[in-house]
C-alpha cells in the first residue's frame, strides 16, 4: 500500500479509492460467513446449553463503541448478540460471562462441521467473567496471511426491542442512567444501542464516509508508532462528523481540507465539548439534568449520541496529548498541503478555550516534538445538535 505521508493533498480521494476501500474477494467471503453465523445464531435455541441461549437479533457493529474492556482491539468489527434470557442491564452486567462461554462452544462445535467459508480462530479467554468472544477471519489456508479480521461478539440487552427509527422514549434513557449510577457502570451498556449508532453513521453521505476511513487508517499508522495508549477510535469518528457538520455539511468537499481541520481539532483536545441530542429527549428534567452533569466533566467530553452515559474521549490526557504531537507533525506533510506549499484551507470550525494556553495546556509530559506554542484550531464551542 502507498504511505499515506507522501500522498499529496490532490490524490487523497484516489488513495482511499485504491487502498482503504478494497472489496477483495476475501472481504466478500467475510460478509458470507458473518451472515452464516447471526443466522447460526438465531436459529433455535441451543441444544444442551447449560444456560438458555435464545437470540433476539444479531446486528453487525464496527469498531466504533467497543466494551471497556476490549481496549487494544481499535480495528475489530462488532458483532452484538442480543439476547432474550438478558432483561436488565444489571443481567448483562453480571451474566455475560456464562452466556458467552456457551456461545463459544457451540461455536466451536459448529467450526468442526466446516460451515464457515474462511478459516475461524477463536482467541483464548483472558479471564473466567470475559466481556466479549474475540475471533479471527482470514482466507482458507493461509494461518500466517496479513489479510485477516478481528471481530468481538458482545452481548446486549435489547431495551429497544422493535426500534422504528425515531427518537427512543425518555424511559429507556432514564432507566439507562439510573441503572448506570447504580451499578457505577457509565458507559458500560453502548453495545445495546448499537442500532441507534448504526443508523447516525448510515444517513452520512458517502464523501464523509470516505474522510472517516481516512482518518481511522490515519491513526492506525499513529498508533502502530507511539509508545503508549492513544485516546478511543471511536471519539476521532465522532470528532470527523463534528468538524463537517459544524464546518460543511455539504455531500461534496475537499478531503484534504476536512482532514485537516480533523487534525486541528485534535490539537484542541482540551477545550472540545460535544454532544448530540437526536436521540436524547432533553424536555425530560432527568435526562436534562444528568446531560449538564456530564457536560461539567473535565473536557475533552465527546459524548456518544446513541449513550449519554459515555464519555468516548476517555480520561486519559496523556493519550490525547500524544496524538496530538502526531497531528501537529502531520500538518507539515503533503497531505496536508498544496501543491506551492502552502497549507491546505480548513474549515473554520472554532473552540473557545477555557484559559490562556500555557506550558502545561496539554495535560501532562510526553516525549515531544512540538514546540510550545501551537496553531489552535478554528471551530465553534457552541454544542452540536
Amino acid at each position: 500500500m502507498a504511505d499515506l505521508i507522501a500522498i499529496p493533498a490532490g490524490d487523497l480521494d484516489a488513495f482511499i479509492r485504491d487502498h482503504l476501500l478494497p472489496d477483495t474477494p476475501f472481504r466478500r467471503q467475510v460478509r458470507a460467513a458473518v451472515h452464516t453465523l447471526s443466522t447460526f445464531l438465531q436459529r433455535k435455541p441451543f441444544p444442551g446449553a447449560l444456560y438458555p441461549v435464545r437470540v433476539s437479533k444479531v446486528l453487525k457493529g464496527s469498531s466504533s463503541g467497543q466494551d471497556k474492556a476490549l481496549v487494544g482491539r481499535a480495528d475489530a468489527h462488532l458483532l452484538v448478540v442480543f439476547l432474550d434470557e438478558i432483561k436488565t442491564f444489571e443481567a448483562q452486567l453480571h451474566c455475560r460471562g456464562e452466556f458467552i462461554k456457551e456461545i463459544r462452544r457451540r461455536l466451536e462445535a459448529y467450526q468442526r462441521e466446516k460451515m464457515f467459508g474462511v478459516e475461524f480462530e477463536i482467541q483464548e479467554e483472558r479471564s473466567e467473567d470475559p466481556h466479549a468472544l474475540c475471533f479471527t477471519l482470514r482466507p482458507p489456508g493461509q494461518a500466517g496471511s496479513r489479510e485477516q479480521l478481528e471481530f468481538n461478539v458482545l452481548l446486549a440487552f435489547d431495551i429497544l426491542g422493535h426500534w422504528n427509527g425515531r427518537k427512543p422514549k425518555p424511559q429507556i434513557y432514564i432507566r439507562l442512567i439510573q441503572e448506570c449510577q447504580n451499578l457505577k457502570a457509565e458507559g458500560t451498556f453502548s453495545s445495546c444501542f448499537t442500532e441507534l449508532r448504526g443508523a447516525f453513521f448510515t444517513q452520512l453521505p458517502a464523501k464523509l464516509k470516505s474522510l472517516l476511513h481516512l482518518v481511522k487508517h490515519w491513526f492506525l499508522k499513529c498508533q502502530e508508532e507511539r509508545g503508549g495508549p492513544l485516546p478511543p477510535q471511536y471519539a476521532l469518528e465522532l470528532l470527523t462528523v463534528y468538524a463537517w457538520e459544524r464546518g460543511r455539511q455539504r455531500k461534496d468537499f475537499v478531503t484534504a481540507e476536512g482532514f485537516r481541520t480533523v487534525l486541528e481539532l485534535v490539537l484542541s483536545y482540551r477545550w472540545l465539548l460535544i454532544y448530540w441530542k437526536r436521540y436524547y429527549n432533553l424536555q425530560n428534567s432527568i435526562i436534562k439534568e444528568y446531560l449538564q452533569k456530564q457536560l461539567r466533566k473535565r473536557r475533552p467530553v465527546i459524548l456518544d449520541p446513541a449513550d449519554p452515559t459515555g464519555n468516548v474521549a476517555g480520561e486519559d490526557l496523556c493519550a490525547w496529548a500524544r496524538l496530538a504531537e502526531e497531528a501537529h507533525t502531520w500538518l507539515s506533510y503533503p497531505c496536508c498541503r498544496n501543491s506551492d506549499g502552502s497549507p491546505v484551507k480548513a474549515w473554520g470550525v472554532q473552540v473557545r478555550p477555557l484559559a490562556s494556553p500555557s506550558p502545561h495546556s496539554w495535560g501532562c509530559r510526553v516525549r515531544t516534538r512540538v514546540p510550545q506554542k501551537l496553531p489552535l484550531a478554528r471551530a465553534h464551542w457552541l454544542y452540536i445538535f
